[in-house]
């Protein structure tokens, strides 16, 4: 190739027919498995006979394959000479080598033949006829060596098994390009491998690749399996061509398939094609493999396109540099980098002469000047005159700055205003928000809480105006105010019963739908690799069908058709069990179809139809029919679980579980039940927990954030926060004093250590940020403002060290109050301590 650079130019388009030309110059990144062959490691007489103008006509014709077997043994087959001289054809027989070398010649791309499938099997045949012909001969000759004259090994390189094989030997190195498409996700990845390598190679390659065994990997080609043994040649792909093959994994689960990634960074193609000149006229077409870079392209500079921006870098040789020998002198040292550079200044003598009139010598004074001395100043004049000008000089720099600070503390100023604005107009409106929702949890009430609020604002109003009476009114006419008061409130609490009644119906819906939905969910865990796995069970099935059949019969606006298509579906689904309840229910679907049939309105079917759901509506929540809602049922199935966890309510007379009493931190005995505690409140107390049920889960998420395993706020309930808010801090912040339940949080007063009533303040929530971000609280506040901290810290103690559960965390807490009793008498004596 180096002898022929007169004239190259890239022409991808013309080398091949145009299908293989597509094929083989695409732009997609490719990867090469073996060692590039380059352009000048392959004899271009061997791959291009034809095209070569040099060869004579008789050369070109023995470049061809032999047409008999005869001529071939005659010319070079010699006793051991072929075997001696290739090795590979000891170990199979001729007929293999002439079938193996018939298949493996390349074809030239400017050769007019392109040989078909037919006419590949043909020659074949009539090779293997050939050679079989050629071992009868040679059995009949004799087998001494002198018999037959043993040709030179330039001359059996001329012969037609010389080309053939020297054609073989091309071939091994000759690259093709292999489209590898990973099944099922169908990524096509394109790979440039010898034409020689085998399926088992292409396997050893991918398993390093995407690190998986060996084993698992299978390869198809046409949709039929390939054997490890066979090669790309085999399959009956042509040099530089390309073949398409199909690689699955037998494990999908374990070791799938994934997307292959290779050189995304490169884009050169494998093969190109160069048209070289040869002669004046001739030009030759000759296939070029790019090497790939085993080394980073230095920049040598270049240009840019002013206009399209475009740049241009100026191109290097192939060759890598040599290194330069080592002379045995060090170049580099540390003492060169890190000298000490001295400056010095030196003023050389300088000759100088004057020239005055004298005899024989004349000097103009036209242009003389008459220099008069001016005043004379002291050196300390100087110095003053100096000192006035830096003072001059610092008086504009200070009112510089000055200006500088005062600008920038207006803007900060300006800042503050605007973010305490902004502060104020965000808690304005929270606020605002927050009195919405309570107006609209008051006008419509659904949950227990809301309730709970209404029936706290009827006590509230009850008292004011109880008030107001005793103060303004006496005698008869109190009595009389009492007696309007109390008709009011019945009045109120009879109004709050019905939208109580409402509420409950409207929930009841929404928690049988709850139910059944929760019925019919599928089984979800997540895998190993994170993703969340779904199951769908017979129970969850059978649960979803019960669902949708109980949905179908409560839709309201069906036509007649629809809803007997409906009770039809439904009567077949409760018959697959024989008990008084499905018969009772089969009873009533019959009824309604009869109505239905004879024409009855739907609002006079009303209460049948409610009788049917209620009556389904039983039967799914039976686990003999639907197995899947033994595990959400409150009542257990089993007989022997009532036995544990069981408590009588003295209230309401009832034995139930222990969930659904209320226990509080100092409680001893078991008490009332929830729905009677509630009763009660509802009855005289009208008390609001609500505020103290969001301050209780703030200061669990609070202590869940720390991450120190805080336990002592998880077993406080709203009654203890409720003591400890009102009767220790008096429901106001410790620093302004400030009464909003909203506002108000309880933080740590130590944040090193774990929450406690003894280790708690009650601040806004400002103030709380505040307070988290010192590092010694006792350092931060006064000696006063200190001590009655820790006297609430001790009434909290005295009343919850009654809690069993509290003993082993006050036994911890000892050296914790020694070292704060060591801190106070420190800060006594600090006359620096700010006080609050």
């Amino acid at each position: 190739m180096e002898d022929q650079q007169e004239k190259t130019s890239y022409n991808e388009s013309e080398a091949g027919s145009p299908k293989e030309s597509d094929m083989e110059h695409e732009t997609q990144t490719t990867h090469s498995l073996l060692s590039p062959v380059t352009a000048r490691d392959v004899d271009l007489n061997v791959l291009n006979p034809v095209d070569n103008p040099e060869l004579t006509e008789d050369e070109t014709e023995t470049s061809e394959i032999p047409a008999t077997s005869q001529e071939l043994v005659s010319e070079n087959c010699e006793p051991g000479g072929i075997l001696n001289e290739f090795p590979s054809l000891q170990e199979g027989t001729a007929e293999d080598y002439v079938r193996d070398s018939v298949e493996n010649v390349p074809l030239n791309d400017s050769d007019s033949v392109v040989h078909t499938g037919m006419e590949y099997d043909s020659l074949e045949q009539h090779a293997v006829l050939e050679i079989s012909q050629a071992e009868e001969s040679m059995e009949n000759e004799p087998s001494h060596p002198s018999a037959v004259p043993s040709g030179s090994h330039s001359e059996r390189e001329g012969s037609p098994v010389g080309k053939i094989v020297t054609n073989l030997d091309v071939l091994q190195d000759t690259t093709v390009t292999v489209k590898i498409m990973a099944l099922p996700d169908d990524h096509v990845a394109t790979i440039a491998f010898a034409i020689g390598r085998t399926i088992g190679n292409l396997k050893e390659y991918f398993a390093a690749e995407l690190k998986i065994p060996e084993h698992v990997i299978q390869i198809m080609f046409n949709g039929k399996m390939v054997d490890d043994s066979e090669t790309l040649l085999r399959l009956g792909v042509r040099p530089h061509g390309t073949i398409q093959l199909e690689m699955s994994s037998t494990d999908p689960e374990n070791y799938p398939i994934k997307s292959l990634k290779l050189q995304q960074e490169y884009n050169m193609p494998d093969v190109i094609t160069v048209r070289v000149q040869t002669d004046a006229g001739t030009f030759q077409d000759v296939v070029v493999e790019i090497e790939r870079p085993t080394r980073q392209k230095p920049f040598l500079g270049g240009y840019r396109h002013k206009i399209s921006g475009l740049e241009f870098h100026h191109a290097g040789t192939q060759t890598i540099p040599k290194r330069r020998p080592d002379k045995g002198i060090e170049t580099f040292c540390r003492d060169t980098q890190t000298v000490e550079e001295k400056h010095q200044h030196q003023q050389t003598t300088s000759d100088t002469s004057t020239q005055m009139t004298k005899i024989g010598c004349y000097v103009a004074n036209m242009k003389d000047k008459l220099i008069t001395p001016g005043k004379y100043f002291t050196a300390a004049e100087y110095h003053a005159r100096r000192l006035k000008a830096v003072i001059i000089l610092q008086k504009y720099l200070r009112r510089f700055l000055a200006k500088k600070l005062v600008e920038q503390l207006r803007e900060e100023k300006l800042k503050r205003e605007e973010w305490v604005r902004m502060e104020d107009q965000r808690k304005k409106k929270e606020k605002e928000d927050r009195l919405k929702r309570e107006y609209e949890r008051r006008m419509n009430p659904k949950t227990r809480d809301d309730f709970d609020l209404l029936y706290h604002a009827l006590e509230q109003w009850r008292l004011e105006e109880v008030e107001r009476i005793n103060d303004t009114l006496q005698g008869a006419e109190r009595k009389a105010a009492l007696c309007a008061l109390l008709e009011q409130e019945t009045q109120l609490i009879a109004s709050i019963g019905r939208h109580k009644l409402d509420a409950d119906i409207e929930n009841g819906v929404k928690q049988v739908m709850a139910l059944l939905n929760k019925c019919a969910e599928p089984k979800k865990w997540k895998a190993f690799n994170g993703k969340s796995i779904e199951m769908d069970t017979q129970y969850t099935i059978r649960a979803r069908e019960l669902r949708d059949i109980y949905f179908s019969i409560n839709m309201n606006y069906l036509s007649q058709d629809e809803r007997l298509d409906a009770l039809l579906t439904l009567k077949h689904t409760v018959k697959e069990h024989n008990c008084k309840l499905t018969q009772e229910l089969v009873e009533l679907i019959d009824r309604e179809a009869d109505l239905l049939m004879r024409g009855v309105k739907d609002t006079n079917l009303d209460g049948l139809r409610k009788r049917i759901a209620t009556l389904f509506l039983q039967y799914i929540k039976t686990p003999t029919f639907n197995p899947e809602v033994a595990r959400l049922l409150k009542v257990p199935q089993d007989p022997t679980k009532l036995r544990k966890n069981v408590y009588f309510c003295p209230s309401c007379r009832n034995y139930l579980l222990s969930t659904e009493f209320p226990l509080s931190a100092n409680s001893r005995v078991v008490g009332r039940c929830r729905q009677c505690t509630r009763l009660d409140n509802e009855a005289r107390l009208r008390e609001d927990l609500s505020k103290y049920k969001l301050m209780l889960k703030n200061l669990c998420k609070a202590e869940t954030d720390y991450g120190d395993e805080s336990k002592i706020a998880m077993l406080l309930q709203e009654q203890d926060l409720q003591y400890l808010v009102e009767n220790i801090w008096a429901c106001q912040s410790a620093l302004s004093a400030c009464n909003d339940l909203v506002d108000l949080v309880l933080i740590r007063w130590d944040k090193y250590y774990e929450w406690s009533p003894w280790n708690c303040i009650l601040l806004t929530k400002d103030e709380a940020a505040a307070h988290l971000k010192l590092d010694n609280a006792i350092q931060a506040y006064g000696v006063l403002f200190i001590r009655k901290i820790k006297h609430k810290h001790t009434l909290a103690k005295n009343y919850f060290s009654q809690i069993p559960a509290m003993a082993p965390f006050l036994q911890n807490q000892g050296s914790y109050q020694s070292l704060l009793g060591n801190e106070l008498l420190i800060a006594k004596t600090n006359p620096a301590t700010t006080q609050v």
